[in-house]
Order: structure tokens, then sequence, then C-alpha cells
């Protein structure tokens, strides 16, 4: 829960910056009184604690921290499919995240890129095939371990979902964008299966997404994906920009949209977990938000010292590309 003191810290920061900005105190006055009439209307209340604790904090085996596979597990199958499932859960994982996408004629699959280049035989955006199109590519035929998994289709989200339920793995839906079309297709995987309100969490690094989610279901937990410096820099570090300038203005857009994630939109939303990129995670940082009622969940962790580091120190859970080995980042 919000602490009184961080409000009347936020809004009086708020205050200050918009009186210097105008110079004009009325104005700022004004300003700040709107912002907080507009959250506390339109914010969404955060789900019950003890089912977000039942989604977020599933037992783990031998009493650990809980182990997502990212993607399936994408370094031990071909991500996003049946195979990296089953064998996640063969792994001892607790959960999945999975990538929602739609292809042309709107069928909702797990799809993480855009284009189906990087992980089939086949080429081309995924929203400009038909499913019946999608449904001919190997979902193995870059992957490293091609040849065990050869032949391995693209699923449908529904079919993803009754292979999760068939495990008791635990979902972490990770939407990217057309909040509307996604809402309305989660909530009606909600209505069929029921057991995911218990098991699953939807998240998302657009915050836009997750508010949709929790105006079409509240009853959906959820959670923000964050990674400082994300509108700069690319996942690997390099800047985005080529220009000094538009680099710069990127820089004061992430500052902002970091202090947008910690203190505004997080209570917007009304999530029960944010997702954070591991190297920026401490206890601190797990400790601010477990004042919240917020979990930490970082990502993606994929060495044993850092998994060590998760589980003996952080004490939270974490996702990761392979639960079999070290291995490098899949972005």
């Amino acid at each position: 829960m919000l602490q009184i003191g961080d409000e009347v810290v936020y809004f009086s920061a708020v205050f200050l910056l918009v009186m210097l900005a105008t110079r004009s105190a009325t104005g700022a006055s004004l300003l700040t009184a709107f912002l907080y009439v507009f959250i506390v209307m339109f914010r969404f209340p955060p789900v019950p604690a003890d089912q977000a604790g039942r989604v977020l904090r599933p037992r783990a085996p031998s009493g650990g921290v809980p182990v997502v596979a990212h993607r399936g597990g994408s370094q031990d199958a071909p991500e996003n499919t049946l195979a990296a499932i089953r064998e996640a859960s063969r792994n001892g994982a607790t959960g999945v995240e999975l990538d929602l996408s739609f292809t042309a004629d709107g069928v909702a699959v797990l799809m993480h890129d855009d284009t189906v280049d990087r992980t089939t035989n086949g080429s081309g955006p995924v929203s400009k095939l038909q499913f019946a199109q999608l449904k001919r590519l190997d979902a193995a035929a870059r992957h490293r371990l091609k040849d065990k998994f050869s032949g391995e289709k693209v699923p449908t989200l529904q079919e993803a979902v009754e292979e999760c339920v068939r495990h008791q793995l635990t979902i972490f839906f990770d939407v990217k964008g057309q909040p509307d079309k996604a809402a309305s297709v989660l909530h009606e995987m909600y209505k069929k299966f029921p057991v995911l309100y218990n098991s699953s969490i939807v998240s998302s690094f657009e915050p836009k997404v997750i508010y949709k989610m929790r105006q079409t279901d509240p009853g959906v937990v959820t959670a923000l994906t964050h990674r400082p410096w994300r509108l700069s820099r690319f996942s690997d570090g390099t800047p985005r920009s080529l220009s000094t300038g538009g680099q710069m203005w990127m820089g004061v857009l992430d500052v902002l949209l970091d202090w947008a994630h910690h203190h505004i939109l997080w209570k917007l939303c009304g999530v029960s977990a944010i997702l954070v990129q591991k190297d920026f995670i401490s206890l601190d940082y797990v400790q601010y938000w477990a004042e919240r009622g917020v979990e930490v969940v970082g990502w993606t962790v994929n060495t044993a010292v850092e998994k060590d580091y998760y589980q003996n120190l952080l004490k939270i859970g974490y996702v990761t590309d392979s639960l079999l080995e070290d291995c490098d980042t899949h972005y």
C-alpha cells in the first residue's frame, strides 16, 4: 500500500516542478490537485494479497523461490512452443513466460518478434500471415536443438494455456501492444479457464495495456515490466539514437518514465508485481516495493552465480532462459 508520506512527497514534488516551470502558484496548485483527483478517481485497487501470493509465490521445489522459464525456456527448447512448456515443467520451473501475438486473421498465437524470421523457417510479419500459413512453419527450424524438436509448431494461445494448466505451471502473459484486442482475448481465456485467476499474471512494458486489462477484468493479477533507460538504449546497452541531441532527449524521457513507474503508474494500474531487468535490483529495491505491497521479479537471470544471488540473498522469483545451464541472454 502507498504510504501517506509518499503521497505528500510526490505531489509536493509535482507542485514545485510545475511552479518552477510556470512561475504560477495558482496554476501549480490547480494542476497538482487535478492530478491527485484523477489518480484517486481512475486508479484500480490491486487484487487481494492472497490471490497475488498464489500467483507470484507458488510452492517452489525444495522451498526455493519461483523460477519462470523465459518464453518457455528459449535455451532448452524452441521458444514459445508447447515443447518448451513441457521441457520447462520437466526441468523444474514453477512457471513460464509467454508472448502474445496476433495473426492477420486475428488468431491469438505465441510469438515474441514482430516477424517469424528469427525462430521459424518462414519470413514476414506475424500480423500479415494467416493462421493457416503460420501452422505450416517449423518453430524449431532455427533453434540450436532443432533436430530434437523438428516439426514443432507455433501454438495458439489456447493450446498453450491448456498445456500450462495440464502441467500446473504459472503463466506470465507478456503483452507488447494492441491493448484492446489483447485484453479481450485474455478475458475470454480467463472465463474459459477460471483457474488462471490464481495461476497467471498479465505483464507489459506498456502501462496502457495493463490499465486496459484491469478495466476489462479487475480480477486479473497484473504487473508492469520495466527496464531503466529503455527508451534511449537497446537491451544490450547500445544507444538507440545516433545524434547527441536525440540521445539526450530520450534520456530525459527515460528519467521521467522511471519516476512515473515508481510513483504514479503502479498505483494507477493497481499492479501486484513489477518485472525489472536483473542488473537494477538490490535488497533496498526489493524492500522499497515490499513496503508498497508489490512483488519484484527479476529478468533475465541466466548464470548460476546470479541465480544463487536471487535464491539466497534477494529471495525473490526470477525469469531465466535456461533451467539447465548458464547461457547468454536471449533478447
